[in-house]
C-alpha cells in the first residue's frame, strides 16, 4: 500500500469513525461480526476449503451490508481452526522429533492412562511424529545441572539425514524447562543446516512431565508451517482489500498479533471456541453462580464455564488424543451439530454424529446434493426452522427434502413416522450435549441448577431451552449477534500472553527470594510479547499440590511471594474443588504468569423498531402440535414478556421458546428465557 492508498484509508476510516471486524472459522460457516459505532452487522457465508477465501467473503458481504468499504476497518480480529483442523485431520507438517537418548518412543509410549477403561479395543492415536523421524542425541541433564553437553556434530548428522525430508522440528530434552542450553545448541544447529520451523520445549511449555512437554513441542511444530501458510495468505490478500493487519484469537481467549501466532502456533488450537467463551462472558448476571456456555455449530458443540467474569482455563487439554499443555479456556467438545448425520446402527439405535454433512453438500434441507439426514432436517420437520428461513447467503431451506430424508429414516428404524424420526433426532442430539453439560458441571462439583446457560452458534438457541430443562437450569440468556458470538466476542477480548516455568519445592522450604526472581523473569518475558507494555498488568499463579499427589491445582501467588498464602489458598481450592483439605505439606510445582492489555468491547445499540410478529407455524413439542407465533428477533420491544411456544427468527439463528417458558429482550438485546410452573 502506497501513501496515497494509506491517506485514503485513514480519510475513510476517520469518516467511519469506529468499524471493527470479528470472523470466525467454523466448521461449516465463516461468521462474520461488524461493528460500526455500535451498529451491528452480522455475514454467514460457507467455509471454504482455504479458509481465507471464506474470510474475505465474508468480509465483503458484511461491509457491503453496512454500506463501508473494507478499508475504513481499523480494526481486524480473527478466530482460525486451521491449526486444530490439522491435528484432527492429520494433514499437519512432516515432522521430526529430536530428543534425548533413550527417549524417542516417550511420544509413542505416553501415559498407562486407556482412552476406554472397559473398552478392550481402544487404541490410542498414533503420535504426529512416526518413529522413522524421531531422532535420539547423546546429552543428558539432571535437575541439578546439565552432565554432557550436546554434541553439534551429532545434530548435523541428523539435519543431513532430514535435509530435504520434514519441514519442521521439535526438539525436547530431558530436563530443558529447568536447564535448556543443550536445546538451544541443538536448535540453533538444526536452524541453520535446515531452514525450516524448529519447535523448542523450554520455549513452547518450560515445565516438567516429560511426555507432556513433548507432545505439546511436537504439537506446535506439527501446526506451525499449517498456520504460517494460511496466516500469510490471509494477510497478504487482507493487506489487498485495505483492511488493517489481523490479530489472532489464542486458545487462552486473549489476542495476539499474526507474527507471534505465526512463532507459536500451538497457541491457536482453540481459537474459535476461546472467542465464543469470551464473548459470552460479557453477558454474566450477578443473581447466577456464573454461566455455562452452549455453543453449538454446524459440527459440533463446545461447553464451558464463566465465574465472575472469567473463562474457566486449563493447561491439561486433549486435542485428538494429544496431550497440549499451554493455557487455554476449558472447553469440552462433542460431535452434536446442526449437519451432524442420524443413522441407524447395528443394533437398531438411533445414533446422531458425530460424523458431519459438513457446508458442501450439508443437510439434505440445503438443496445441495445432500443425501443424508441431520439435525438441521429434523429441526425443518419438526417446524424450528421454517421453509422460509434463510441462512447464510441468502441460503433457502428445502422441506421436501428434509422430510424425505427423514422419511427414509423412519423406516430404517422402524419407527412409525417422520415425525417419530425427526424427534429421536432431536432427543439423541441433546442427550449427547447435556451430557457434556454435565461434564462441566455435575463431575466438576457444580451444580447447574445455580447458573444460567448462554446459547449461541447458528443452532444453540434452538436446543438450549430444552437442554435448561433437562439440568434444571431455569434462566437461558441468547445475546445479541448469538449466531456469530464467536466473531462478536473476539472484539471484546484482552490481548494475552503467558509463560510458565516448572519450580518444584516445598513451601514449607521454598526461598520466598528464589520464587520472586521466577516471577520477575516470566513478568518480563509475557510483557515483551505485548502490544503496549505499559497498560498491561501481571497476573501470577502457582500450581500447588499435597506431598505424594500426582495432579496439581492453581492458584493466585501474591506479590511478593508469601508461601504461608500460598499454602491457605491452596487449602482452600483443594476443598472446593475435591470437597476436603488434608493436613499434610504442600508443594510448589510450577510459576506462572499471564500478561494482559484490556480489551475496548464495543457498545452495541439495541433500537427495535415495528411489529415484531411474522406469523404463526406448527412446531412439535413433547405433547404434541402447537399453532406457534413467529418474531423478528431484532423486532422485539425491551422488557416485553412472550410466552411460549413461541420461535425468535434472526439474520443468523433462531431460538424456540417451549411451552411453560417466557421470553424477553432486555436493554442491551438479550433475549432472556426463564422456565415457568409445571
Amino acid at each position: 500500500m502506497d501513501a496515497a492508498d494509506a491517506a485514503a484509508r485513514d480519510a475513510d476510516a476517520s469518516d467511519a469513525a469506529d468499524a471493527r471486524l470479528g470472523v470466525d472459522v467454523g466448521g461449516t460457516f465463516t461468521d462474520v461480526a461488524l461493528v460500526v459505532d455500535g451498529d451491528l452487522t452480522t455475514a454467514k457465508v460457507p467455509t471454504t476449503d482455504d479458509q481465507s477465501r471464506g474470510v474475505l467473503a465474508g468480509i465483503e458481504t458484511a461491509c457491503e451490508a453496512a454500506g463501508i468499504d473494507p478499508n475504513a476497518v481499523v480494526g481486524f480480529r480473527h478466530a482460525t481452526t486451521a491449526a486444530v483442523n490439522a491435528v484432527l485431520e492429520g494433514s499437519g507438517a512432516e515432522t521430526a522429533l529430536v530428543t534425548t537418548e533413550g527417549f524417542a518412543d516417550a511420544l509413542a509410549i505416553g501415559r498407562q492412562d486407556r482412552p476406554d477403561l472397559y473398552d478392550r479395543s481402544a487404541r490410542k492415536p498414533d503420535p504426529l511424529v512416526p518413529a522413522e523421524r524421531r531422532f535420539e542425541v547423546t546429552e543428558r541433564a539432571t535437575t541439578e545441572g546439565i552432565e554432557t553437553t550436546v554434541d553439534r556434530d551429532e545434530v548435523r548428522g541428523i539435519a543431513d539425514i532430514l535435509d530435504g525430508n520434514c519441514e519442521s522440528v521439535a526438539v525436547s530434552f530431558l530436563h530443558a524447562y529447568a536447564h535448556p542450553d543443550n536445546e538451544r545448541r541443538a536448535a540453533e544447529t538444526l536452524r541453520e543446516e535446515l531452514g525450516v520451523p524448529v519447535s523448542v520445549s523450554h520455549e513452547v511449555l518450560a515445565a516438567f512431565r516429560e511426555y507432556e512437554r513433548t507432545a505439546t513441542t511436537v504439537a506446535d511444530a506439527y501446526v506451525t508451517p499449517v498456520v504460517d501458510d494460511y496466516l500469510g495468505r490471509l494477510t497478504e490478500r487482507a493487506a489487498d482489500m485495505g483492511l488493517p493487519p489481523v490479530r489472532v484469537m489464542q486458545s487462552n481467549g486473549g489476542i495476539a498479533d499474526a507474527a507471534t501466532v505465526r512463532e507459536r502456533a500451538v497457541t491457536t488450537l482453540l481459537s474459535g471456541p476461546a472467542a465464543g467463551v469470551v464473548g459470552a462472558a460479557r453477558f454474566e448476571r450477578s443473581d447466577h453462580a456464573g454461566l455455562v456456555t452452549f455453543d453449538m455449530g454446524g459440527t459440533s458443540s463446545d461447553v464451558s464455564l464463566v465465574r465472575e467474569g472469567s473463562a474457566e482455563r486449563t493447561t491439561d487439554a486433549e486435542i485428538g488424543g494429544h496431550p497440549v499443555g499451554v493455557p487455554m479456556v476449558d472447553v469440552h467438545t462433542v460431535g452434536a451439530g446442526g449437519g451432524s448425520i442420524a443413522r441407524v446402527d447395528e443394533g437398531g439405535a438411533l445414533r446422531v454424529g458425530p460424523e458431519s454433512a459438513g457446508a458442501d453438500p450439508g443437510p439434505a434441507c440445503y438443496g445441495k446434493g445432500g443425501t443424508v439426514p441431520t439435525v438441521t432436517d429434523a429441526a425443518v420437520v419438526l417446524g424450528y426452522l421454517g421453509a422460509d428461513t434463510t441462512l447464510g447467503e441468502g441460503l433457502e431451506l428445502d422441506a421436501d427434502r428434509a422430510e424425505a430424508v427423514m422419511e427414509d429414516l423412519a423406516d430404517e428404524a422402524g419407527l412409525d413416522t417422520v415425525i417419530d424420526a425427526a424427534q429421536g433426532v432431536y432427543r439423541v442430539a441433546n442427550a449427547t450435549m447435556a451430557r457434556a453439560i454435565r461434564g462441566v458441571t455435575v463431575e466438576r462439583g457444580h451444580d447447574p441448577r445455580e447458573f444460567a446457560l448462554a446459547a449461541f452458534g447458528g443452532a444453540g438457541p434452538m436446543h438450549a431451552a430444552t437442554l435448561a430443562d433437562r439440568l434444571g437450569v431455569e434462566t437461558v440468556l441468547v445475546p445479541p449477534g448469538n449466531g456469530v458470538l464467536s466473531a462478536l466476542g473476539l472484539l471484546a477480548a484482552d490481548e494475552r500472553h503467558d509463560a510458565t516455568r516448572t519450580y518444584r519445592a516445598g513451601l514449607a522450604d521454598a526461598d520466598a527470594g528464589a520464587v520472586e526472581s521466577v516471577f520477575d523473569e516470566l513478568a518480563e518475558e509475557t510483557l515483551a510479547e505485548t502490544g503496549d507494555p505499559e497498560v498491561a498488568t501481571v497476573e501470577r499463579e502457582v500450581e500447588c499440590r499435597y506431598a505424594g499427589q500426582s495432579f496439581e491445582l492453581a492458584v493466585d501467588a501474591p506479590a511478593p511471594f508469601d508461601p504461608d498464602t500460598v499454602r491457605e489458598r491452596f487449602h482452600d481450592e483443594h476443598e472446593r474443588a475435591r470437597g476436603y483439605r488434608m493436613d499434610e505439606p504442600v508443594d510448589l510445582v510450577t510459576c506462572r504468569a499471564t500478561a494482559t492489555v484490556p480489551g475496548d468491547p464495543p457498545d452495541l445499540s439495541y433500537d427495535p423498531e415495528g411489529d415484531p410478529l411474522l406469523g404463526k407455524r406448527d412446531v412439535f413439542f413433547e405433547s404434541g402440535f402447537y399453532r406457534a407465533p413467529v418474531y423478528d428477533r431484532a423486532r422485539v420491544p425491551v422488557g416485553v414478556s412472550v410466552d411460549g411456544p413461541a420461535v425468535f427468527a434472526g439474520g443468523e439463528s433462531t431460538v424456540v421458546v417451549p411451552p411453560q417458558w417466557t421470553a424477553r429482550a432486555d436493554a442491551q438485546g438479550t433475549l432472556v428465557l426463564e422456565a415457568g410452573e409445571e
